[in-house]
């Protein structure tokens, strides 16, 4: 079987069941999304882009240690029902339990916070197809693309949580900037986001 490289993303020659895709996530090294049978490999990241997802980890999970929220990194699916699509995030936030599809433990229905490091392969999807399919999930309220060649963080904030179509842009793009998470209600410096990365 081929896979598409994502460059931008591509569609694959074959198809799998949804259960074929999950069957061969468990075993394969390599990380997939899945698009209504359609699979697509992920690109690998940069020492940058896991630095920097680290970095974010660490911090925002020292801030949230004594509180209901949960953070997840790459290992888990989110599962977008209205799209049919499994795709993995650098980062997440669950408010509360994490949500699963089916009897799964494998893939969250209800992140609220998701967090994307940018990489020139997956760029133009991130900000395009995926935040319109994470934009379907009703808990999702918060998005974070992280440049690793600049400080510059593109932030995505839901005004009105009972529609998905009044969102607030913001741009972070100096090192001396902090962070306003809505969704969690805490603080981060972009210093703590880019520690150690050179421009």
């Amino acid at each position: 079987m081929v896979f598409a490289q994502s460059s931008p993303p591509e569609v694959i020659t074959s198809r799998l069941t949804l259960d074929e895709y999950r069957a061969m996530e468990e075993t394969n090294p390599e990380r997939h999304e899945y698009r209504n049978g359609e699979i697509i490999t992920m690109s690998g990241g940069s020492e940058s882009h896991s630095a920097i997802a680290s970095n974010f980890l660490i911090y925002l999970g020292f801030l949230l240690r004594d509180t209901d929220f949960r953070l997840y990194n790459s290992d888990l699916r989110v599962w977008i029902p209205e799209y049919q699509c499994g795709t993995y995030t650098d980062l997440m936030v669950v408010n509360g339990e994490p949500e699963f599809n089916g009897n799964r433990n494998d893939e969250i229905l209800n992140p609220m916070l998701i967090v994307e490091v940018l990489s020139p392969s997956t760029e133009a999807y991130d900000r395009g197809d995926k935040f319109r399919k994470y934009r379907s999930i009703a808990s999702f309220c918060e998005y974070l693309l992280v440049s690793q060649t600049e400080p510059y963080i593109e932030q995505y904030h839901n005004l009105d949580r009972n529609s998905n179509d009044r969102w607030l842009w913001q741009v972070h793009s100096h090192l001396e900037r902090t962070i306003i998470l809505h969704s969690l209600n805490v603080e981060i410096p972009l210093t703590e986001i880019y520690r150690r990365i050179n421009f």
